[in-house]
């Protein structure tokens, strides 16, 4: 998805965003040829930015498709986990102890929550992370990328997702001002009578402004609704009543979602398809995975008719690009296959599942189970020592990573505009 960026962040991607971003972006990059991958991880580029995020996204895809991931993966994505309960992008040694130089985020701990939870077995694992994830929560009720990071609707839309799967309810989770999840994500809808109106922002810019960004306004509509990264098939009529945008006193998340789906409908319905500003290009281009997690999030808040014809732009353009970006984008399908009540098997003529699999360790045989190995029983029994909190330099890092780099339905693209 993609974010907005605040004016700090766009100064520090005018000078690091270009040299960071072709590395990033999921399966197009190639990793060190002095680095060896390891044998449980999903994707074949570069996971310095994305390994937890793919390796999440893929397990829970194959989740919900019935398969059972290979126990090494599974294993793989838990010994990433500090001993706080955070998880960073990736850890090249997870033998060694995270320290304050570790970027830790958000993103990457809430979809490990989301994928092992769905999983089963890892409680321990999921029960660290949610506590990890409470204790960086902003005085707003959101979330930023990083801990001390400013909220913005991407970061705390994933988070609700974590905390749902994981059995809590966001009300219940008040920030030290006594603010919610939910309150976050309101305060980040722009008003219904301004430019953008129902949208969803990423962040308020400097003076205080919302602008509509759509892939913001995807990930606010799943959050506002208390879904997750795979909500699986949505239901007509499940999004708050009314045609027409609504805001005032008894403005809710339900109304906020309903809001941000009409949005998303109205940007979708000339030719079923979100675009991006690409650098030196003379034209917009095609945005799939903002695409495909808009079909998400209009299934989602009940807009299932006004999935198909995205979906269907997605079923005839989509191979190509999933094939070039690897596993988080062939989940990013899987979903919105789902939510729209398609077939994710018989996808444009592909198999998305298969497609999936071949990405990484092959699947446990039918009837056994990804179950947790002795090396994560041992890592589940260790304390819960917060030893990564540090933030100063980390923080400005991971901000811009989030505005310069691409990886998969969270930071894939977030550092550019985004409009229809």
């Amino acid at each position: 998805m993609n974010v907005r960026r605040s004016a700090a962040v766009l100064a520090a991607t005018a000078v690091i965003g270009a040299a960071v971003a072709p590395a990033a972006h999921a399966d197009d990059a190639s990793p060190s040829p002095s680095t060896a991958l390891p044998s449980g991880l999903y994707g074949t580029g570069d996971p310095t930015y994305d390994g937890v995020w793919r390796q999440s996204l893929a397990l829970l895809a194959q989740d919900t498709m019935g398969v059972n991931p290979a126990a090494k993966a599974v294993d793989w994505l838990t010994g990433q986990q500090c001993e706080s309960g955070a998880f960073a992008p990736y850890r090249a040694d997870a033998s060694a102890k995270c320290d304050a130089k570790t970027m830790v985020d958000t993103n990457s701990t809430a979809a490990a929550v989301q994928a092992l939870e769905a999983l089963g077995g890892h409680d321990s694992v999921t029960g660290a992370a949610v506590k990890w994830l409470k204790s960086v929560q902003n005085k707003d009720g959101g979330w930023g990328y990083t801990p001390g990071g400013a909220s913005d609707t991407n970061s705390t839309a994933v988070v609700i997702g974590a905390l749902v799967a994981a059995g809590t309810d966001p009300e219940d989770v008040p920030s030290k001002d006594d603010k919610t999840p939910y309150d976050a994500l309101l305060a980040l809808t722009v008003p219904c009578d301004e430019d953008g109106g129902g949208a969803f922002a990423f962040q308020p810019d400097k003076k205080g402004k919302v602008a509509a960004n759509a892939d913001a306004t995807a990930a606010g509509v799943s959050g506002s609704l208390g879904k997750g990264l795979a909500p699986g098939a949505g239901k007509a009529g499940a999004a708050a009543q009314g045609s027409e945008c609504s805001d005032g006193d008894s403005f809710t998340p339900r109304i906020a979602a309903g809001n941000g789906a009409r949005y998303l409908a109205d940007a979708l319905a000339e030719d079923g398809r979100l675009t991006t500003p690409l650098a030196g290009a003379k034209v917009d281009q095609p945005d799939y995975g903002n695409t495909a997690d808009a079909v998400v999030a209009l299934a989602a808040a009940g807009f299932v008719s006004e999935t198909k014809k995205p979906l269907a732009w997605l079923e005839k353009n989509s191979a190509s690009w999933a094939e070039k970006s690897g596993p988080a984008a062939y989940a990013q399908l899987i979903f919105a296959a789902r939510a729209a009540g398609a077939d994710p098997r018989d996808f444009g003529g592909a198999d998305l599942v298969e497609q999936l699999n071949a990405t990484g360790p092959a699947p446990a045989a039918a009837g056994s189970a990804a179950t947790p190995s002795g090396d994560e029983k041992k890592k589940d029994e260790k304390d819960e020592k917060d030893d990564d909190g540090g933030m100063g330099v980390w923080w400005f890092v991971g901000v811009c990573l989030v505005a310069g780099i691409g990886i998969g339905f969270l930071i894939s693209g977030r550092n550019r505009k985004n409009r229809p």
